[in-house]
């Protein structure tokens, strides 16, 4: 158990522990299903624990320059990558760090990739087979006009060197909905998969979330593999590795009231370190607190940014908050890291490993030339 007394404020703790015990559920899936399961680091590149990562996966997938280059130099492989667009600036690069190269359309494909194919670089492409679950519009791939994927109908036949067909249609689901996008995927694009070698279902298999059936998600899967027995399955979810892996720690720094509301003023920021909170919008949980049901009024918890939505809440505390206290925010390892901005010259929390046996490994501080060299 962390003591969050120890942990400096603000902060991203991330619980050796708890990342192990996600590293076991997925290591049975990979074994038990025979699929290969990368690490995408868009929901977390926190490369300090790659070495563990690597140990439990079967590589790494990147969606730009910079996400490529940490794949090749610091998980110790070369990158799966895919971006909605390449450059002729960047494609270089990619290429120099990629084993996979996946193209969001055929324009793209016919552009780059013939470059790729000469280097041994594995071409797929990134199909949009026209079903997803989910249901915020902001993360659904497959809403209506989308930009991400080719649509059922407007792929009469795969371009030459062609290895592998992608899709990315989840996010948080479960093995019902994989279930139900490999149906589309045959219904939609059946007739080309005998003609790849190579199969990516993209992120959004959260087999590491309580309650999750992951002797459904193996069925699922081995039931896919004997229909397709050539194929290589290849799975890349981000929040699986680190879900529920770790925290975010403040602090409440002052205690302000307007209108009946009473708001907790903390070291960190939603638009700068919790964007997800106003985009989503989701309301994370707090350690030692509860959501207020609806109609209840409890307290709401206020960024250091001066952004006029720079909030979030409410909630009812065991323990009411006072200026001092540390706020524990759960659940924040995972697109939270990846999505810190310096917004209003707010600086980022620095970031912490408590490993087994209760010690405290910082990682990294951050300060005003962080902030100078993204202005620069």
């Amino acid at each position: 158990m962390i003591d969050f007394e120890r942990v400096p404020s603000p902060c991203y703790v991330l619980d050796e522990e708890l990342l192990e015990r996600n590293l076991a559920v997925i290591d049975r899936v990979r074994q038990a299903a025979g699929v290969e399961i990368i690490v995408a680091l868009k929901a977390c590149a926190m490369w300090s624990i790659f070495p563990l990562l690597a140990r439990h996966s079967d590589g790494a997938t990147a969606s730009s320059v910079a996400e490529a280059r940490l794949v090749a130099e610091e998980y110790g492989a070369p990158a799966h990558t895919y971006a909605p667009v390449y450059t002729d600036g960047g494609f270089e690069e990619i290429m120099r760090c990629s084993s996979h190269i996946t193209f969001n359309s055929v324009s793209q494909y016919e552009r780059f990739a013939p470059q790729a194919i000469l280097r041994g670089i594995s071409c797929g492409l990134r199909i949009n087979p026209g079903y997803s679950p989910v249901e915020t519009d902001l993360y659904n791939p497959c809403v209506a006009g989308s930009r991400l994927g080719i649509p059922a109908g407007r792929l009469d036949r795969l371009p030459e060197g062609v290895e592998g067909l992608h899709f990315h249609v989840l996010c948080e689901s479960g093995p019902e909905h994989l279930a139900l996008a490999l149906e589309a995927v045959e219904r939609n694009f059946g007739e080309f998969l005998p003609q790849v070698r190579w199969l990516n279902m993209g992120g959004g298999h959260l087999m590491t979330r309580e309650g999750y059936d992951c002797e459904r998600l193996i069925a699922v899967l081995n039931g896919f593999r004997a229909r397709h027995p050539h194929l290589r399955l290849i799975m890349e979810p981000g929040s699986a590795f680190t879900w529920r892996t770790g925290y975010l720690v403040s602090r409440v720094e002052d205690i302000v009231e307007n209108g009946g509301v009473r708001t907790a003023m903390l070291d960190v920021s939603f638009a700068c370190h919790m964007p997800d909170c106003l985009e989503m919008p989701y309301q994370p949980a707090i350690v030692g607190a509860r959501i207020c049901a609806p109609g209840q009024r409890g307290w709401r918890m206020g960024g250091n940014s001066c952004l006029a939505g720079d909030y979030c809440g409410e909630w009812i505390f065991e323990r009411e908050p006072e200026v001092g206290r540390r706020i524990v925010f759960e659940d924040m390892i995972h697109y939270t890291m990846v999505k810190t901005t310096m917004f209003n010259g707010v600086a980022h929390p620095s970031i912490a490993i408590w490993r087994r046996g209760g010690t405290l490994e910082p990682v990294r501080e951050f300060g005003y030339e962080d902030f100078k060299g993204r202005m620069s």
